[in-house]
């Protein structure tokens, strides 16, 4: 069910303050802002999952990238797209090229959502050329955060510090679409104070795809399970993924069940410990 309009206004406030806002702490200092990068909040960073917009925003500022936060973003047209709805996808993501174009990189906490700009946008556009460069063009300058920090920004330790056993899950569009599994892995292993346990079929979906889970519930519950169960065999104390479709999944799982396991997004686990 989507959020009042003041959980709405709420989380945009949040994220884009964050956005705006220089840190004062002292401690290390910060390199010189070498890219203007625009941060895509993504609907459910934006609508239920701020702190995650924020601990990305932080890690980035940390390693020296100029985030801007463009007040006129909206949806990437995913929700649309994938319920059938092809024209109203192409509306929404004709403004979402128009409002991130003037930027050198667009960074979204999502695998999700980058897919869909970088692979499902030349699909959208394919019988209007010039739109289809357009999106092609900010499609190749989309990077989903792990993406950008490793292969972008070539930083594999970005200086958090945290504690305890980490098990992570594959996001499934992140993983298939855009073949990255490597990147989340380094970034965690080389987080000091934590230990990375893979769990068993960390590839497997957690159930959510969207839609999925709401027009299929008994399948998308029957995944879930086992996806919550090979987490916990694995003795982990926090879990971590790339995606809030799939935090959301998990967590609401292992809250029902009463678990100890905390679920993260990886920004949040990177941001840990910095100033």
């Amino acid at each position: 069910m989507p959020s009042s309009p003041v959980v709405q206004r709420r989380a945009v406030c949040y994220v884009s303050s964050v956005a705006r806002h220089r840190g004062r702490g002292g401690g290390q200092r910060r390199q010189p802002p070498r890219m203007r990068v625009a941060l895509c909040a993504t609907c459910l960073v934006d609508q239920f999952f701020p702190e995650v917009g924020e601990a990305t925003v932080k890690v980035l500022r940390h390693l020296g990238v100029d985030v801007a936060f463009p007040e006129a973003q909206t949806c990437c047209g995913q929700i649309g797209f994938n319920g059938g709805y092809r024209k109203e996808a192409a509306d929404v993501a004709r403004h979402f090229v128009e409002t991130f174009e003037p930027y050198d990189h667009i960074v979204a906490p999502s695998g999700s959502c980058s897919s869909m700009i970088k692979v499902y946008y030349p699909e959208l556009f394919a019988d209007d050329p010039d739109m289809l460069e357009r999106a092609t063009a900010v499609g190749e300058k989309t990077h989903e955060f792990s993406d950008f920090i490793v292969n972008v920004l070539g930083v594999t330790e970005v200086g958090g510090v945290s504690t305890g056993l980490v098990t992570y899950h594959d996001a499934c569009h992140l993983l298939r679409e855009l073949g990255i599994s490597e990147e989340p892995r380094t970034l965690i292993q080389n987080t000091r104070g934590v230990e990375l346990q893979e769990m068993p079929k960390s590839d497997a979906c957690c159930g959510f795809g969207g839609l999925f889970s709401v027009k299929f519930p008994e399948i998308s519950t029957a995944i879930l399970n086992e996806k919550v169960s090979n987490i916990e065999e694995t003795g982990a104390s926090t879990l971590v993924a790339n995606d809030c479709g799939c935090l959301m999944q998990i967590r609401g799982a292992l809250q029902r069940k009463g678990s100890k396991v905390r679920p993260k997004h990886i920004a949040e686990l990177l941001a840990e410990g910095l100033d």
